[in-house]
C-alpha cells in the first residue's frame, strides 16, 4: 500500500535522515495537525496543508504559484500565470492537416474530487467535440492534482482519452510532458544525476550578444555570460537527458534560502520506449521537466497514432513534486541527497494508494510475474546459464523487439539478479508478451505465449530459455554487446566547445561537437580496424559520421575490418553479425574483398531518425543484422570488410556501433565451444 508522502513519513525522512530543515519535529506536528484546506476563488483554487501552498488557475488547471518556506512563489513570477507550471502536447493531425501543433492544456470544467482533512484532489478537465476539430487536440484531458496531510509536495496526474467513435479524428502525439518553469533569481543550481550537477547559465546568457549561436538552435556557446567563469562554455539541453531506467529525481537547488525543487518519477508504467528510452530532463530556464511521450533519440517510430474513432485511454503519473530545505548555513547541496532519500520511498510505496480515479489500479488490482531467466549459447557453453542482469519485461503483444517502438500503453520492466531470477510487480490488468535482453548477448527475447494478468494473481513462467541468434562460431569480434557505443573511443572535445561538468569519462559522449573529431583524427583516410592487434577502446571511433571537407560540404565514409582466416570453407556460410546503437537517417553498406564493388553484399537501406549524434544520446534505437558471407568470396590469410556509410548531406547523419561479430559456418559437437 502506498504512503504517499504523509506527516510520519515525512518527520521520518526530513527530520531524522541527516537533512536538517527549518522545521522541527514539532513544527511539522503542529502544521500537519491542521489537516490539508482548500480555498476557492473566482479564478484561482488554492490547497494548503500548511508546508507547501499550491495555487491553480480556475478553471485551466495552470499552477499559477507554488509557496513554501516563507518564499511566496517558487514559480518564475516574471512570466505569465500560463507560462509558469503546465500540461502541455504537441500534436499532427493525420489528415493533411494542422502538424507539429504545440498546445498547453487549457481545462473548461473544474471539480473538487476528494476534500478532506487528509486530502485534496482537484480534477481540471477538458472535453473534446467535434466543434473543436482542428482546434485543440482529440482527446478529453483531465489533469488531477493532490495535496496531502503532511506533505512537503504534492502529486499531480492526467487521463488522456480517445473514444471510440468515428467522430473522433486521426491524429498523431508527438510529445506530452508536464514543465515548471523556476524562479531565476533563485534557482541556479541544477542536479540530475550524482555525476551532472552544477551551477548553471542563465536564461539571459542565451541571448542575443551573449551567446555565439551552434549548429541547431539548443546549443549556444556562451561568449559574454553574466557569470564570468562560464565564458567559453557549451550550453545545450540534450546534455543533461536520460535513460528511463535512471530518470527518477532531477531539480533545482536554491543557495539562499536553501531551498530543493524536485521532480520525482516513481514507476516507467507511464512511459514510452521501454527502459532505455532517453528523455529530457532539466535545463536552463531553470526548468524541469516529467516528459512522458516523444521521439527523441527515437524519431516517428515513437510517436503513437491514432485511427478515426480508435479507443484509447491512459493515465501518465501521478508524479510527485518534492520540496526541500535546510536552515541557513548548512550546505544546500545536501538536498540532492535528501531528494534521492524521498524518491527511494516514493518507488517503494509504488503503486499509491491515494489517487481518486478508477482509471488508476490500487495494488490489489494489479498482477505479478515471476520466473527465471536463462541464456543458451550453443557456441559459448553446452548448458542453460543465469541471464545475469537481464532486462525483462512487459508489453503489449507484438514481435520480437518490438518493445522498443511501442508507444501507446503500459509497459512494466524489472533486472534479473545474478541468478536469472526476476519478478515484475505491480502489473495493470490485461494480455501481455514476455521480453527481454541480456547485456553481453546479441538479439531479443521474446516468449510466444500470451500472459494475462488479472488482479491479485501471480504467475510463475518458471525457467525461460532464450537462444540469442547464432550461425556459427564465433571467428573475431568488435565491442561488446551492451546497447550502447560509449565502450568505443570517444573523443575529448574540442576544447573550444567544453562543457566543464562533463569532463568525467562517464559523461565524456555528451560533449558537443564530437563528431567534427573524426575528421581531425581520420583527415585523410578513413578508419582502419585490425582483429589481431587493434583495441576497439581505443581504435574504433564511436561515430560512423560523414567527414567534413574543406569546403565544408561532407562524404561518406568506408571503415576496414582487417582480418586473418585460415582454412577457408570454400563451401559454407559465414555470418556477419552487425549490431546498431544508433541510426540517424543513414544507411549501412556491406562489402567484402573488393571495395569497388558496383553492388555491396549487403545495405540496411535508409534507417533510423534517432538524432543521437547531435544529441549527446551515445544509443537510440536498437537495429540487428545477420549478414551471410559465402566462403568462395573470402581468401586464406588476409580479409577485409567494408562497412560503408554513404549518406553524408548533414554532419548528423550516420551510425554508432554496438558490436560486430564474425561467426564461422555452423558445426557440432564438442567442438563449438570456444
Amino acid at each position: 500500500m502506498g504512503f504517499g508522502c504523509n506527516c510520519k513519513n515525512i518527520i521520518k525522512s526530513i527530520c531524522n535522515s541527516g537533512t536538517s530543515t527549518e522545521f522541527t519535529k514539532e513544527d511539522i506536528g503542529i502544521m500537519a495537525s491542521r489537516g490539508v484546506t482548500l480555498r476557492i476563488h473566482e479564478r484561482h483554487v488554492v490547497m494548503d496543508n500548511g508546508l507547501v501552498q499550491v495555487t491553480l488557475s480556475k478553471p485551466d488547471g495552470i499552477i499559477t504559484g507554488i509557496s513554501y518556506q516563507g518564499i511566496d512563489n517558487l514559480l518564475e513570477v516574471r512570466n505569465k500565470e500560463s507560462n509558469r507550471g503546465y500540461w502541455d502536447v504537441v500534436w499532427n493531425a493525420q489528415d493533411g492537416g494542422k502538424a507539429g501543433v504545440f498546445e498547453v492544456i487549457h481545462a473548461t470544467n473544474f471539480k473538487v474530487v476528494k476534500e478532506t482533512d487528509e486530502q485534496v484532489e482537484l480534477s481540471f478537465s477538458r472535453p473534446w467535440d467535434t466543434s473543436l476539430q482542428g482546434k485543440l487536440v482529440p482527446l478529453n484531458i483531465d489533469k488531477r492534482f493532490i495535496l496531502l496531510r503532511g506533505c512537503s509536495g504534492f502529486y499531480t496526474y492526467a487521463i488522456y482519452e480517445h473514444v471510440g467513435s468515428m467522430e473522433w479524428p486521426a491524429f498523431s502525439l508527438g510529445e506530452t510532458r508536464i514543465a515548471f518553469k523556476l524562479r531565476k533569481d533563485k534557482f541556479h543550481y541544477m542536479a540530475v544525476s550524482d555525476n551532472r550537477q552544477r551551477f548553471m547559465p542563465l536564461p539571459d546568457d542565451r541571448l542575443p550578444g551573449r551567446c555565439q549561436p551552434l549548429a541547431y538552435a539548443e546549443a549556444v556557446k556562451l561568449i559574454d555570460p553574466i557569470e564570468p567563469e562560464l565564458r567559453g562554455e557549451v550550453d545545450d539541453k540534450y546534455q543533461y537527458s536520460c535513460e528511463n531506467k535512471d530518470l527518477k529525481v532531477h531539480g533545482w537547488i536554491s543557495m539562499d534560502p536553501p531551498v530543493g525543487f524536485w521532480q520525482i518519477n516513481p514507476s516507467d508504467e507511464f512511459r514510452s520506449g521501454g527502459p532505455l528510452k532517453q528523455n529530457l530532463t532539466s535545463h536552463v530556464g531553470p526548468t524541469t521537466l516529467a516528459v512522458f511521450l516523444s521521439g527523441h533519440y527515437a524519431g516517428d517510430d515513437l510517436v503513437p497514432k491514432f485511427g478515426h474513432g480508435e479507443p484509447w485511454k491512459k493515465v501518465f503519473g501521478p508524479i510527485f513534486i518534492y520540496l526541500n530545505s535546510l536552515k541557513k548555513g548548512e550546505d544546500p547541496l545536501s538536498l540532492w541527497a535528501d531528494a534521492k532519500r524521498q524518491m527511494a520511498a516514493e518507488v517503494q510505496s509504488w503503486p499509491y494508494d491515494f489517487p481518486a480515479s478508477e482509471d488508476f489500479p490500487a495494488s490489489h488490482q494489479r498482477g505479478n510475474v515471476k520466473g527465471k531467466l536463462l541464456v543458451l549459447d550453443r557456441y559459448v557453453h553446452h548448458h542453460n546459464s543465469p541471464a545475469k542482469g537481464a532486462y525483462v519485461g512487459l508489453a503489449v503483444p507484438g514481435d520480437v523487439g518490438s518493445w522498443q517502438r511501442e508507444c501507446k500503453h503500459y509497459q512494466f520492466w524489472t533486472r534479473a539478479d545474478d541468478s536469472g531470477l526476476f519478478c515484475i510487480k505491480n502489473v495493470h490488468c490485461g494480455n501481455y508478451n514476455l521480453y527481454a535482453w541480456i547485456p553481453g548477448y546479441v538479439g531479443d527475447f521474446k516468449m510466444e505465449d500470451v500472459i494475462s494478468i488479472h488482479p491479485g494473481c501471480t504467475v510463475d513462467m518458471g525457467d525461460v530459455v532464450f537462444e540469442p541468434p547464432r550461425h556459427g562460431p564465433t571467428l573475431w569480434e568488435i565491442g561488446f554487446p551492451d546497447r550502447s557505443a560509449a565502450k568505443f573511443h570517444v573523443p575529448e572535445p574540442n576544447p573550444d566547445y567544453n562543457n566543464k561538468v562533463l569532463v568525467n569519462d562517464h559523461d565524456r559522449y555528451r560533449q558537443y561537437g564530437l563528431w567534427e573529431r573524426y575528421a581531425e583524427l581520420y583527415p585523410n583516410e578513413d578508419l582502419v580496424y585490425n582483429t589481431e592487434d587493434s583495441d576497439y577502446r581505443k581504435d574504433w571511433f564511436f561515430a560512423q559520421v560523414p567527414r567534413k571537407k574543406e569546403d565544408n560540404t561532407f562524404q561518406g565514409t568506408t571503415w576496414q575490418i582487417k582480418f586473418k582466416l585460415q582454412h577457408v570453407d570454400r563451401h559454407g556460410t559465414y555470418t556477419l553479425r552487425v549490431a546498431v546503437a544508433s541510426a540517424t537517417l543513414a544507411e549501412l553498406q556491406v562489402r567484402v574483398n573488393n571495395p569497388n564493388a558496383r553492388r555491396p553484399l549487403f545495405t540496411s537501406g535508409l534507417i533510423g531518425r534517432d538524432n543521437s549524434i547531435a544529441r549527446h544520446g551515445i544509443h537510440g534505437l536498437y537495429w540487428l543484422y545477420a549478414v551471410d558471407i559465402q566462403g568462395s568470396v573470402l581468401v586464406d590469410g588476409e580479409n577485409v570488410i567494408y562497412l560503408t556509410q554513404p549518406r553524408c548531406v548533414s554532419p548528423f547523419q550516420g551510425i554508432m556501433y554496438d558490436y560486430i561479430r564474425l561467426e564461422g559456418p555452423p558445426c557440432s559437437g564438442p567442438e563449438e565451444i570456444q
